[in-house]
């Protein structure tokens, strides 16, 4: 075979000399996979996704904030003003608990492990993250960032050696999902 039928059958059979480099990042491939997680929320106003990864980067869990198992969501208060029963705040799972509840393998899996999460943390779920081992939250939104709240969760974070950062590259990922 000279080189033109070499050439030729490269292109038939689509043998390329390298690499896609278009393809996704691991930080922005868990953040879609948050992203996309936190669609199955129904709450109207905040969608939130959360994916737990080992240092190897495998996913151990995903987790959306909702209402908690076996609450029928359709008589869930999804309010965010009003009397206090009457709005999600004491009811709401946050998607971070819910990854690290929803993990059915062996806990020891989340030292040293990452999560991948739509909204900084508050500090319920940052201390949650730190029991669970997990050492570093990458965020895209730090949307509360002058709450004491979210205060106190980078206090905590500090204070525990749990790393933190924004993904601030920002990629369009578009998916068409059909069958």
């Amino acid at each position: 075979m000279d080189l033109q039928e070499f050439n030729n059958w490269k292109k038939k059979h689509q043998i390329y000399e390298s690499q896609r480099t278009d393809n996704l990042t691991w930080d922005e491939y868990f953040m879609a996979v948050a992203k996309l997680t936190s669609l199955r929320s129904k709450d109207p106003n905040t969608q939130v996704g959360a994916v737990i990864v080992s240092s190897d980067n495998r996913i151990l869990s995903i987790g959306y904030n909702g209402s908690p198992n076996g609450y029928n969501d359709e008589r869930f208060p999804w309010k965010r003003v009003g009397e206090k029963l009457e709005t999600k705040y004491l009811f709401v799972v946050h998607a971070e608990r819910n990854a690290i509840l929803n993990y059915l393998g062996n806990r020891n899996d989340f030292q040293n492990a990452k999560i991948y999460v739509d909204l900084f943390p508050c500090n319920e779920c940052a201390k949650e993250i730190i029991q669970s081992g997990i050492k570093e939250v990458i965020y895209l939104s730090d949307k509360y960032a002058n709450t004491e709240e979210t205060i106190a969760s980078k206090q905590l974070f500090d204070i525990c050696g749990v790393k933190y950062r924004q993904l601030t590259e920002e990629k369009e990922i578009n998916l068409k999902l059909t069958i």
